[in-house]
């Protein structure tokens, strides 16, 4: 499917790779309009996208895939994001709570099926989250796994069935962190506890120094990815 064209003020045709986050989420609105929408972990990179989006646009529909299992850290650094920029964060919940899915499948699966638990709790939420909607924004890097390390800036979803948007996908970590300092982008205290990454707090580990970013999730297993940005269906549907 072809991408559409890319407009801007300064001028009338640029390429995404060579844009800036900002230039790339305006053009995102300007295209997609109220079909846009954005999903966030309150990550350093999803913390940095909504100071950026808040200056932009902060009508843009934004949510968050609220497992059961978020720490809460996580759940309180909504409340100071959404006061900080004026957001509105809406909380997307699995169909069914944690109490009832442990009590149907015999306790926690997270220790034995992760890709599973993945799988209610994120991969369903999200597919009902983005009905309606042409395209939807994402704080993935290139470099953070094998898996998004081809990520285009703007790239159509085959799983999903829409356009997803990558700003920050040629940006390092460095970058990140020196735009979240730079502009005093409200984080999860978590980051400064050695969690460079930060999901569910069963899966979550924080890391030794000089391991990779997503070293402290599903530890264990072969596992790297809750299957949100994979390109694929493999086990259990991700």
């Amino acid at each position: 499917m072809a991408l559409p064209a890319v407009i801007t003020e300064q001028q009338p045709e640029i390429s995404l790779e060579v844009s800036t986050p900002q230039q790339i989420l305006r053009w995102a609105v300007e295209t997609y309009g109220t079909g846009l929408t954005i999903a966030t972990a309150f990550g350093a990179e999803g913390c940095a996208l909504l100071a950026m989006l808040a200056d932009i646009d902060p009508s843009v529909r934004v949510f968050n895939l609220d497992t059961g299992y978020q720490f809460p850290e996580t759940l309180a650094l909504r409340e100071r994001i959404q006061e900080r920029y004026g957001l509105t964060i809406e909380l997307i919940q699995p169909d069914e709570t944690v109490e009832q899915m442990e009590a149907r499948l015999g306790g926690p699966i997270y220790h034995k099926q992760p890709d599973v638990c993945c799988r209610l709790r994120k991969l369903e939420p999200l597919r009902k989250a983005l009905v309606g909607y042409t395209a939807w924004i994402s704080g993935i890097r290139r470099n953070q796994t094998e898996v998004r390390a081809d990520a285009e800036m703007a790239e159509w979803d085959d799983r999903f069935g829409l356009w997803k948007i990558h700003p920050l996908a040629n940006w390092s970590r460095d970058d990140v962190w020196a735009y979240i300092r730079a502009n005093d982008v409200p984080y999860n205290p978590l980051h400064d506890q050695g969690y460079p990454s930060i999901g569910c707090w069963p899966c979550t580990q924080p890391v030794q120094e000089g391991d990779s970013e997503r070293a402290g999730r599903w530890v264990g297993f072969n596992k790297m990815e809750c299957g949100l940005h994979t390109r694929y269906k493999g086990p259990e549907g991700l």
